[in-house]
């Protein structure tokens, strides 16, 4: 759990990072990827976790920036990655100015429970990881190699040396 905004801020980066390296590897045509016909595109999916950030913050009382129309998914995934890296550097600026070390301690109502802001603060984190394994899902049934987030893709594991890469 964080103790300090330093400890938050040095994940999120971490995260962030990651998810930006996955972001880069779509395509405009990789957007309209579904699970299933009725299911949330790619791109719709992008679109949440990243217009959500700001949503999610000012929620629990900070003062972040959002994306003005938040309803209209880009068609652009370049677009998609750039709205996710300001927004993300939004987020980062937003904590380290209105929240402290001790406002992490602070307990709120957190969808029905009671939390502290580091909670509330790893559930966003948690957010994200959970949409940017949807995303490489998506990304591989529509022919795109997804980035090695937490450990090489198939494709990669040759260059370690595993010419059989474990399912």
């Amino acid at each position: 759990m964080y103790v300090t905004i330093a400890d938050f801020i040095r994940e999120w980066n971490w995260e962030a990072t990651l998810t930006q390296e996955v972001l880069e590897g779509l395509t405009d045509d990789s957007l309209n990827q579904k699970v299933y016909p009725e299911g949330r595109s790619l791109g719709r999916i992008v679109w949440h976790f990243t217009t959500n950030i700001p949503e999610y913050l000012t929620h629990f009382g900070l003062n972040v920036d959002g994306v003005e129309n938040e309803e209209n998914v880009p068609a652009s995934a370049k677009e998609m990655a750039e709205t996710f890296k300001n927004i993300s550097s939004s987020a980062v600026k937003a904590i380290e100015q209105q929240w402290t070390d001790e406002s992490l301690k602070e307990v709120q109502i957190a969808f029905g429970r009671e939390e502290t802001n580091a909670q509330v603060l790893m559930g966003l984190i948690k957010h994200i990881i959970h949409h940017r394994g949807q995303i490489t899902i998506l990304m591989r049934q529509a022919g795109i190699k997804p980035f090695g987030v937490y450990g090489p893709p198939k494709e990669d594991w040759i260059h370690l040396g595993v010419e059989n890469p474990p399912l």
